[in-house]
């Protein structure tokens, strides 16, 4: 009883932190700089990199493609480095896709550690930060839709898995997973879409419904590609600074693999229209 209400209360912090900062500009880009320093941390330790560049890539890619182009309003000089930054971004994760299904480990080469802390995860606060500000214009709209859409995602494929789940999903990484339950996730995803496009009048509803295919099969990918790092660590949780949750990671890893993908989205739809 003691630990379901200190993971309900950590939660619930945790959550309206979240909306209160979606609601200012400035608010949303200082928590996730916070969130992006305590996420690199706790992934410095699953990958065994005690360096502290990472910290200081971080804060130039975050200060350069973050902060210059949603404060500013400017992208003079970036927009081809914003794109160049997708791409390798996008590849970077495309190979971590490949590390999963593989039957080893995920390869941790002094080179690889960089790439994963600059194109893995310093590179996802950017993309947060960039999708807030989609069309130039701050729409913390299609951002809190992208989260809602996770948690619908992550709650419903728990129930499901729990109470329908017979086949797994990925038994050797999470055992817990089901592939009823990554179906019952998409499922009510798509459904969420519909009301999200509705009440945020932001993306029509076939915008949101791609939007939510796109977050539920990446963010289950980035949850089971946190996990193989965990599972590789010998670590239960990313970290400890949400109690009864773990880390801040293991909150974050589905729109933080997600990130790019939606980013990458939202620049189609911007290029076509």
């Amino acid at each position: 009883m003691k630990e379901t209400l200190v993971r309900s209360l950590s939660g619930l912090i945790y959550v309206s932190l979240l909306l209160i900062c979606l609601c200012y500009e400035q608010a949303l880009i200082a928590l996730f700089f916070v969130f992006g320093l305590i996420c690199i941390g706790e992934f410095k330790k699953l990958i065994q990199l005690k360096s502290k560049i990472p910290y200081l890539i971080f804060i130039i890619l975050y200060a350069v493609f973050g902060y210059w182009q949603a404060v500013l309003k400017t992208d003079t000089g970036l927009k081809e480095a914003t794109q160049i930054l997708m791409v390798l971004s996008i590849f970077v994760e495309l190979f971590l896709i490949k590390d999963l299904f593989s039957i080893r480990g995920i390869p941790l080469f002094a080179t690889k550690r960089f790439l994963l802390t600059t194109f893995y995860l310093s590179s996802a606060f950017v993309f947060l930060i960039l999708i807030a500000n989609y069309h130039e214009e701050y729409k913390p709209q299609i951002l809190l839709g992208a989260f809602i859409l996770v948690w619908v995602n992550d709650s419903f494929a728990y129930l499901v898995g729990k109470n329908f789940g017979k086949q797994k999903l990925f038994e050797i990484i999470s055992p817990k997973k089901t592939v009823e339950g990554f179906l019952g996730g998409l499922f009510f995803s798509c459904v969420a879409s519909y009301f999200i496009a509705t009440f945020t009048g932001t993306l029509n509803s076939t915008n949101w419904l791609i939007l939510s295919i796109i977050i539920s099969v990446f963010g289950t990918l980035g949850d089971l590609i946190e996990s193989k790092f965990k599972r590789q660590a010998n670590v239960k949780d990313s970290g400890v600074i949400m109690p009864g949750h773990g880390g801040l990671l293991d909150r974050l890893d589905s729109i933080i693999f997600a990130a790019p993908f939606i980013y990458l989205f939202l620049r189609i739809l911007n290029y076509v229209s």
